[in-house]
């Protein structure tokens, strides 16, 4: 019996369903107080230094960190597949996965890059 070659694919899976949960459940909340709430008035705007306190804990640095890293690999997954389902381009995959997945991680490298340069 020879030993299967392992592959990425589960991981990848792994990255792309958090992502939809983040993307699912904390992107609409942080749209509708930023976007939509706090402009029109129906939430007051809490003061910079408040929010600049919030930033400043390493939890929150982290938090906001995977929020962008795991919406960006749930985005690069969708992406991906459709590229290849739909467009019908399955025979470039590893060129598609590379640039999906590359993209992601250059983004959440910005992304943490970011998170550590705000002091």
């Amino acid at each position: 019996m020879t030993p299967r070659k392992r592959t990425p694919e589960p991981y990848l899976w792994l990255l792309f369903s958090g992502g939809g949960v983040v993307a699912a459940l904390v992107l609409p909340v942080l749209v509708l107080l930023f976007g939509v709430l706090m402009p029109l008035g129906v939430v007051d705007w809490p003061a910079a230094a408040h929010l600049r306190a919030l930033v400043d804990h390493v939890l929150v640095r982290v938090a906001l960190a995977a929020v962008v890293v795991l919406c960006l690999f749930h985005a690069a997954h969708r992406l991906r597949f459709t590229s290849e389902e739909l467009l019908g381009l399955g025979r470039f995959d590893r060129l598609i996965a590379v640039v999906c997945y590359g993209g992601a991680l250059a983004g959440g490298i910005v992304a943490v890059r970011m998170m550590t340069d705000m002091s």
